[in-house]
């Protein structure tokens, strides 16, 4: 994987790389070993009506419910392009850690991480790289639009796990709570940089908090961001941000959790 630069010398606007590398590599984020673990949530589509994989052509499938981690001709639609893009992306040396069916039918997700700092992009960039490679040999269209279908559907994430040393050693329940507390003075900041289209998705409903508001709570899928119960229960371990898109650049939601969080003085 490469980053592209302009004969100048410049980073082309798209690199976003080069950026993040910079507070990567700031003494302050680098003690503190940023550790992310990423789940990118992606929709199958059949190629000639962009219409989900499994559904009836012009129709719809049954109401979500039975889906979610389902197994099943009549549930799991597309599980061989899933288990194939697994099977690469270990073989690629990926830190994939899981994949699941998600909530709407032919919508499927998978995880990377933990990965530290910089590498959290790099993974997740080529994750996405080999999964489009697949996609294509199977004649199917993988999709990273937040809400590929209107209505009564869940939308697509990139929900982003995060924790620091201080978070993750004894009395890192309180260093999460000022972290949470610093994120939610940034939430506009943070929102225009988390993905195109994601006002579509963080509407308050299916498992979403609304766009405008930040709030947090403890296992709570209706929050910006979710504390574990084990972290709260232990005192110290790592949060969830919710509310990135599937579409979101991983080196710009990455890079600015962590300079939010540690550089940021408010």
């Amino acid at each position: 994987m490469c980053d592209a630069y302009t004969p100048g010398g410049e980073p082309i606007p798209t690199n976003k790389r080069f950026n993040a590398a910079k507070i990567f590599s700031h003494p302050e984020v680098a003690a503190e070993v940023p550790w992310y673990g990423i789940e990118q949530e992606y929709t199958l589509l059949q190629k000639d009506v962009s219409w989900p994989l499994g559904w009836p052509v012009g129709g719809f499938p049954g109401p979500q419910g039975p889906y979610y981690c389902g197994i099943g001709a009549d549930k799991a639609f597309g599980r061989d392009i899933v288990d194939a893009h697994y099977k690469a992306c270990l073989y690629a040396g990926i830190n994939i850690s899981g994949i699941n069916g998600e909530v709407m039918p032919g919508q499927w997700e998978f995880q990377v991480g933990p990965a530290v700092g910089i590498s959290a992009g790099d993974e997740l960039w080529v994750a996405r790289y080999i999964l489009e490679r697949i996609t294509e040999i199977a004649g199917v269209v993988v999709s990273f639009d937040p809400k590929p279908i209107k209505g009564d559907w869940n939308g697509a994430g990139a929900h982003t796990n995060y924790s620091t040393k201080s978070m993750r050693n004894t009395g890192g329940y309180d260093v999460i709570k000022k972290a949470i507390e610093k994120l939610g003075l940034r939430h506009k900041e943070h929102i225009s940089a988390y993905g195109e289209g994601n006002e579509r998705r963080l509407t308050g409903r299916h498992e979403t908090a609304d766009i405008n508001t930040f709030c947090w709570g403890v296992a709570n899928r209706g929050a910006s961001i979710r504390v574990g119960r084990d972290t709260e229960k232990e005192g110290k371990g790592y949060f969830e941000d919710r509310r990135p898109a599937s579409n979101m650049d991983p080196y710009v939601v990455t890079s600015m959790i962590a300079e939010t969080t540690i550089l940021w003085k408010p």
